[in-house]
């Protein structure tokens, strides 16, 4: 038995029963567009033994057309009301195949792999809250090696700066810190009028697959450490802008001589693996694990 898809009437339906009104806390807005979800789900490429994990399903629009296309579905949702309510809705409307869906009540920046172990998810797949959408992708790909490829909507703006490369107005710390994990590309736009509530922007779909970091000598939390410093100032040189990391711009410079960076350069000029190589060249860098 196929889902049968939500549509607007019966999101609405649904929230009035379950007494729901999305809120900015949590970031919700939920869709209420069949197409919508169908073309998320096939933008994602899901294998048949793929298993997805959906972060903020809120009342499962996207849930019942993963349902359809996944071996299993783990969804978690920081909202109690609407983690209590979903095995229903999935029994209501995906007859079966509910019996494929595992929700789990907790915040998604706090879940590691113990918590999504049986079976590990393979892929992402999530239309994400606004609010937390950039540290929520990045804590799973850190804490979930299983997660091989996925497919979010955020906000497009956000969608922008995750996928820009360097020499991009709007490459950032976003944008180096997901290509440390992973390959990422722009997946189409998505209008406000599939949304309840309607937000005031429009939504874009970020796809990305996982690779081998850059390099294996030096630590992600030492590479993170030097992304941040570079861009917390990101008008200045490297050489000023790295200056408190290193210990002083001369030593900074060093540090970026040795990396073969120029030290009059910005960090939106540079790519993750100059990154990893500036961290792999500072004075006294320890070893340490991906």
């Amino acid at each position: 038995m196929a889902a049968d898809l939500l549509g607007p009437a019966e999101i609405r339906e649904l929230a009035a029963r379950l007494g729901v009104a999305p809120t900015k806390k949590f970031g919700q807005n939920f869709v209420h567009d069949p197409n919508t979800v169908r073309r998320i789900v096939t933008t994602a490429g899901l294998a048949p033994d793929d298993v997805a994990l959906e972060v903020g399903p809120g009342l499962g629009s996207l849930t019942l057309a993963l349902l359809r296309a996944a071996a299993h579905v783990h969804a978690v949702e920081i909202d109690s009301t609407l983690a209590g309510a979903l095995p229903d809705t999935a029994a209501r409307h995906a007859g079966p195949d509910a019996a494929r869906l595992t929700v789990l009540h907790a915040d998604a920046l706090r879940i590691t792999a113990a918590d999504l172990a049986d079976p590990a998810p393979t892929a992402l797949v999530a239309n994400l809250p606004y609010n937390v959408a950039v540290p929520v992708v990045l804590h799973l790909l850190a804490k979930l090696p299983s997660l091989r490829h996925g497919l979010v909507m955020v906000q497009k703006e956000v969608a922008d700066r995750l996928v820009a490369g360097p020499g991009s107005k709007v490459y950032g710390v976003p944008s180096v810190k997901l290509a440390w994990y992973a390959r990422s590309r722009a997946a189409g736009k998505v209008p406000p009028n599939v949304f309840w509530p309607v937000p005031n922007v429009d939504s874009g779909l970020v796809a990305f697959a996982r690779r081998e970091p850059p390099r294996t000598d030096v630590s992600r939390a030492a590479v993170f450490a030097v992304v941040d410093a570079a861009f917390a100032q990101r008008r200045k040189t490297l050489r000023a802008a790295l200056a408190g990391w290193a210990g002083g711009a001369d030593r900074a410079a060093t540090a970026l001589t040795a990396a073969g960076v120029d030290p009059g350069a910005r960090g939106e000029s540079l790519t993750v693996e100059q990154f990893a190589a500036i961290a792999a060249s500072a004075p006294n860098q320890p070893p340490g694990a991906q």
